[in-house]
């Protein structure tokens, strides 16, 4: 047999061993043909395409298991209404761009200058009558909405983004001559980060969109594996449509993936589940958190075969998430079946962090985080909020490597865009963006344990390390190629490099080299 694709490299990371080394990834078909030292010219024919790659890097394909094409796609699809200086001029822009109007009837818009006074909602109900219009002011924390949009919606514009923001997406969703080619366009755009997997967190029953993702793999036009989960916002849990896409979704490139669900929130604004009280406080959260309903739906779900993601930042809801998988069910080692995860895990108590790995439960980091923060004011935040010494066990991710805990890699898309180089500069370097010193270097990753987390940790994630992760003769070829060797240079270095070559199921799907 002879290789359709030979990728031939001095850094071959094939996710088995700890560092890279020099040789060859064969492909034929869809699938990895050969791996191992030397140039691989034995499986070369006179078709072959040979990549001689120099010391760029060669790695599995990278997934990223938290992401939202939902928020990616409220951010693509609306009119940019910024050029508009009064609000007469906002309103007539929003009546004129055909952006703005949705199939569903709505009408939606973004950038409103945010030192323009919002104009009464008669003036907003004047404009656009019985339509809903939504125009979100700059930054997104607010809008301008009329009376139409407050009954359809049912939120108001002072809560109006991310805890509401879901109501809109059955509008979008089903504007399928925007969302379609939204979609192709964040996968394009993700496999221009080296990514070929993501679990994508669907709201509810995801409002139809799954039609989209079975039609789309029907016609073979997925550059992507798609693993969705139902994240319940706006009704509770619904096991019969897990069910339904469980047996629905069973191909190479869609599958349902389980349930999602949030616990607490930020430590910045007191809604961490700490297991002391805040500094500033004599409350241990500010948030409350149901979590007798967490505990039934979790239970519930791992009766019936389903995984489920809980997404815990402070040290308090870390262990009560925990004590919530304890009474799921478990194998003879005592970790649980349904390979249940904690997403984010901010600040978290080392012992806990013991009873995971116990528990087989796994961890779904963002390794690109302190790329948001500054270090000056992340550092002020926590002396004030929980202390520097509780401060110590932000983002211990050394600590879960070393309980066994295993580690894959998340961005919350769109919080933060997949950038592999990037999560080296800050998750090795534990550096923040303007750089100077580490921030908790006792808790970071080495090279290779990062990326073992973006490969065969994220495919463990998604249930398909048998077939994807890494670089194994017989393994679905989904790689990722960098311009790079990240093992050798500097994680201060690492920003500076880019993903030039993707394939997933053999295919090339991005290339620049």
């Amino acid at each position: 047999m002879t290789a359709d694709i030979i990728l031939h490299s001095n850094a071959v990371f094939t996710g088995l061993a700890d560092l890279p080394s020099p040789g060859y990834v064969a492909v034929a078909g869809n699938r990895i043909l050969a791996v191992d030292s030397g140039g691989g010219l034995e499986w070369s024919g006179p078709t072959t395409r040979v990549y001689e790659l120099g010391d760029r890097l060669i790695c599995p394909g990278f997934s990223d298991v938290h992401c939202f094409f939902t928020g990616y796609l409220l951010a693509q699809i609306q009119a940019d209404l910024s050029a508009a200086r009064t609000a007469a001029e906002v309103i007539a822009a929003a009546e004129s761009n055909p952006s703005a109007h949705t199939d569903g009837g709505a009408i939606l818009a973004c950038g409103v200058r945010s030192d323009i006074q919002a104009p009464d909602e008669s003036a907003l109900d004047s404009a656009f009558g019985d339509v809903p219009a939504i125009l979100f002011v700059q930054g997104g924390e607010t809008c301008w909405m009329n009376a139409a949009a407050r009954r359809t919606f049912g939120f108001t514009p002072e809560t109006c983004w991310s805890e509401s923001y879901w109501r809109l997406l059955r509008y979008l969703l089903n504007d399928r001559k925007r969302s379609v080619p939204a979609f192709k366009k964040y996968l394009a755009m993700l496999n221009s980060r080296g990514v070929t997997s993501v679990k994508e967190m669907g709201f509810d029953d995801f409002y139809g969109f799954t039609d989209v993702l079975a039609e789309l793999e029907h016609k073979g036009e997925f550059t992507m594996r798609v693993h969705f989960m139902s994240q319940p916002v706006g009704a509770p849990m619904n096991l019969p449509y897990g069910r339904a896409m469980r047996d629905r979704f069973q191909g190479e490139f869609v599958r349902f993936s389980g349930y999602n669900q949030m616990t607490d929130g930020s430590i910045s604004q007191l809604e961490g589940d700490m297991k002391e009280p805040y500094c500033c406080t004599d409350t241990c959260c500010a948030k409350k958190i149901d979590w007798d309903g967490l505990r039934a739906d979790a239970l519930a779900a791992d009766a019936e075969g389903f995984r489920f993601s809980l997404h815990a930042q402070g040290d308090a809801a870390i262990g009560k998430v925990l004590d919530i998988y304890e009474k799921c069910l478990r194998d003879t080692d005592g970790k649980v079946l349904n390979r249940h995860a904690i997403t984010d895990l901010e600040c978290s108590d080392p012992a806990d962090l013991e009873r995971m790995g116990r528990l087989g439960v796994i961890a779904e980091i963002y390794p690109q985080i302190m790329s948001i923060a500054d270090r000056a004011g992340k550092l002020a935040m926590i002396e004030e909020k929980i202390g520097l010494d509780r401060g110590r066990n932000y983002w211990n991710r050394r600590k879960m490597a070393e309980s066994g805990v295993v580690l894959s890699c998340a961005t919350d898309l769109p919080l933060l865009v997949d950038d592999i180089p990037e999560s080296v500069y800050h998750s090795v370097g534990a550096l923040f963006p303007e750089g100077g010193e580490p921030f908790n270097k006792q808790n970071t990753l080495t090279v290779g344990q990062l990326l073992s987390a973006w490969t065969r940790g994220g495919q463990y994630n998604l249930g398909r390390e048998s077939e994807l992760g890494t670089l194994e003769a017989g393994k679905l070829a989904d790689i990722a190629v960098l311009d790079t060797n990240l093992f050798a240079i500097s994680p201060e270095d690492a920003r500076d490099s880019r993903v030039c070559l993707t394939l997933v199921d053999g295919r090339v799907v991005w290339e620049a080299l």
